[in-house]
């Protein structure tokens, strides 16, 4: 990218719940602007229409989605649309000279097969698949700098997997033995509307859904493999529904090795996490409230038992979705990492 002018970014899918604030963060991104807005919508809104908050912020009025379109006036696509449309423009976009941070599902998990199974669908790009590097920053960096294609992690699996992996790199904990109990703000089903997502069924209520098969599991799972030696990771995870907008709060247990205390806990996030802008470690307990429309990831732990209990707070919408998004931009292209999300 040019020293003399900033980031281009485009956004497609951009009447999404993840568009808006993306849009929001960008706004306030002092070396990167927008340049197009796309949509699937016909006819193509102001979005304004779409977002009044955005009115007198941002006079923009949405496009067809058209990768060749965009060549030349974008540096990077973020797409945010529904699981099996990405996989369908990705090529194109990378042709177009584009490099691409994809929020769906269609290049985390490595496997095809694997993607059939959760998605119902198969997969029709597989080289790309092959390429693409999934996005949690903590953990592949490096990767990420040089990386055309990033899978932006789902919202549950960015939060397990902070609260998890530096313990199993350390070799602290059973691989064989990770449960994870998470709780979300309502926005994280999305904006298309659905009878079960209406306020009477919100409202006042507390649920858990999809046990055992939610898609968010497998990806868990692949996430930390990598950091057991020869085997695979077993995860339980139970998602839930809670009546408020964003947030979730991922309480997490686990089985260590041999008995531990819950500094020697605390040190190994401290020594994973020193460096990174956006996990702070508390010593209280951590609480949706504090990470609300901000890139943190909060995370503190006990011992009970002879289990360690890690809890672990981010913003669906952000640390879940945009902000990450926004964080991978930034070390995609050399940016201060915190650009826009500080």
């Amino acid at each position: 990218m040019p020293e003399n002018r900033r980031l281009r970014v485009a956004i497609i899918g951009a009447t999404a719940y993840t568009s808006r604030e993306t849009i929001r963060l960008l706004l306030q991104h002092d070396q990167a602007e927008i340049t197009a807005l796309c949509s699937r919508r016909e006819p193509q809104p102001h979005i304004a229409e779409v977002f009044p908050d955005l009115a007198g912020r941002l006079d923009m009025v949405c496009e067809p989605i058209d990768p060749a379109a965009l060549k030349g006036r974008a540096d990077v696509a973020m797409l945010c649309l529904p699981n099996g449309l990405a996989m369908q423009l990705v090529p194109d976009l990378l042709a177009a000279g584009l490099r691409v941070i994809d929020f769906s599902a269609d290049y985390r998990l490595k496997e095809p097969a694997e993607y059939a199974q959760w998605y119902n669908k198969e997969h029709t790009d597989l080289e790309n698949l092959r390429h693409a590097v999934y996005g949690l920053p903590e953990l592949h960096r490096e990767r990420i700098r040089t990386a055309s294609l990033v899978a932006n992690p789902g919202c549950y699996p960015t939060s397990a997997a902070l609260g998890i992996a530096p313990l199993l790199k350390s070799g602290l904990i059973e691989p064989q033995d990770l449960i994870v109990d998470a709780a979300s703000g309502i926005s994280g089903a999305g904006r298309e509307p659905r009878p079960e997502h209406h306020f009477p069924e919100r409202h006042e209520n507390f649920e858990a859904y999809n046990v055992g098969t939610h898609r968010h599991m497998v990806e868990i799972e692949r996430t930390l493999d990598g950091y057991v030696r020869g085997g695979k990771t077993s995860v339980i995870f139970t998602p839930h529904l809670v009546p408020m907008e964003r947030g979730i709060l991922s309480t997490i247990y686990l089985r260590p090795h041999q008995p531990v205390s819950v500094e020697h806990v605390m040190q190994v996030f401290a020594e994973t996490y020193e460096d990174e802008p956006f996990v702070r470690l508390r010593t209280g307990m951590v609480r949706t409230a504090e990470v609300a429309r901000s890139n943190f990831c909060d995370i503190t732990a006990r011992v009970v038992k002879s289990r360690i209990i890690v809890l672990s707070a981010i913003d669906n919408l952000v640390k879940g979705a945009a902000g990450q998004a926004i964080q991978n931009m930034n070390v995609m292209f050399g940016l201060d990492e915190k650009a826009g999300l500080m």
